[in-house]
C-alpha cells in the first residue's frame, strides 16, 4: 500500500469512528515501512490524537468563537500533499458536514487522486437502534462522492437487520451502491465480559496492539483475546480490493 488517503466518515456520533481509525492505521503501519501520517479533525472528542504511538496530528478547525472555519481544512490538505506515504483521517460527528462540504466544494478528492494518491472513504453502519441513521449516512456519503467505499459493519449495537429480519447487505439501500464498495469489514459483537472488557481496557489506555503485547498490566489471556480480535479485523482488511 503506497500513497493512499483514508477518510473515516459517518455523521452519527459514538458509532466507532476512532476505533476504525486506530485499527486501520495499525493495519497499514504493519504492512511495510512506508510513512504513515494520521490526522484527527474531531473538535469535541479528539480521541484518536491521544494514541501517542501513532503520532496523530490534531487538525484545529474550530475558531475561538467555537464555529468551524472551513478554510482551516486547508492545513490538512497541504500537509497530506506535502509528502508521500499513507494517510488516515479520523473525523468527528461535529465536523462531518463541514468537512464533506469542504472536500466536495474544493474538489479535494480529485485533487488527491491527480497527485497520485488513491482515496478511500470508510463509512460505518451500525446495528440495532443505530441502523437507520447510519444507513442513511452511508447513502448520503455514497451519493455525494465518486470515491471507492469501504463499509464497516458494527454489530456492537445489534445485528444489521431491519425489523422484518432483512440484513442491511440484502437491502436496496446497500445494493444501490454496492458496486462502489471495495470491501466490507465486520466488527463482530463478542462476549462483553471478556473480549469487550479487554478491548475497552486497551482503548481506555489509548494503546496499540504492539503496546499491549509488551505491557505487563495485561495478562496472557487478555493479550490473547485482543490478538484474536485484531487478527480477525486484519484478515478482513487484507481482502479489501485496494
Amino acid at each position: 500500500m503506497h500513497n493512499t488517503v483514508h477518510f473515516i466518515l459517518q455523521g452519527k456520533g459514538g458509532i466507532g469512528k476512532t476505533l476504525v481509525s486506530t485499527l486501520l492505521a495499525q493495519w497499514i503501519a504493519g504492512k511495510d515501512d512506508i510513512p504513515l501520517r494520521c490526522y484527527d479533525t474531531d473538535q469535541e472528542n479528539a480521541t484518536f490524537s491521544r494514541y501517542k504511538a501513532m503520532d496523530v496530528k490534531h487538525v484545529t478547525v474550530m475558531t475561538d468563537a467555537r464555529t468551524i472555519d472551513p478554510k482551516r481544512f486547508d492545513a490538512l490538505m497541504i500537509d497530506m500533499l506535502g509528502a508521500d506515504g499513507n494517510c488516515v483521517v479520523d473525523n468527528g460527528a461535529n465536523t462531518f458536514s463541514p468537512l464533506m462540504a469542504y472536500l466536495i466544494e474544493n474538489d479535494a478528492f480529485a485533487m488527491l487522486e491527480e497527485s497520485g494518491r488513491s482515496v478511500y472513504i470508510h463509512t460505518i453502519v451500525g446495528g440495532g437502534d443505530t441502523l437507520y441513521d447510519t444507513a442513511s449516512g452511508f447513502v448520503a456519503t455514497a451519493k455525494s462522492t465518486a470515491v471507492p467505499l469501504v463499509l464497516w459493519e458494527n454489530e456492537h449495537f445489534g445485528l444489521l437487520q431491519s425489523s422484518t429480519g432483512k440484513l442491511f447487505s440484502e437491502s436496496h439501500t446497500y445494493s444501490d451502491h454496492a458496486a462502489r464498495v471495495r470491501g466490507r469489514v465486520t466488527l463482530t459483537a463478542r462476549n462483553p465480559d471478556t473480549f469487550g472488557a479487554d478491548i475497552k481496557k486497551m482503548n481506555t489506555a489509548r494503546l496499540t496492539l504492539n503496546e499491549v503485547i509488551q505491557n505487563d498490566k495485561f495478562n496472557i489471556m487478555e493479550k490473547q483475546r485482543i490478538k484474536v480480535v485484531y487478527r480477525d479485523i486484519f484478515e478482513q482488511l487484507d481482502q479489501v480490493q485496494w
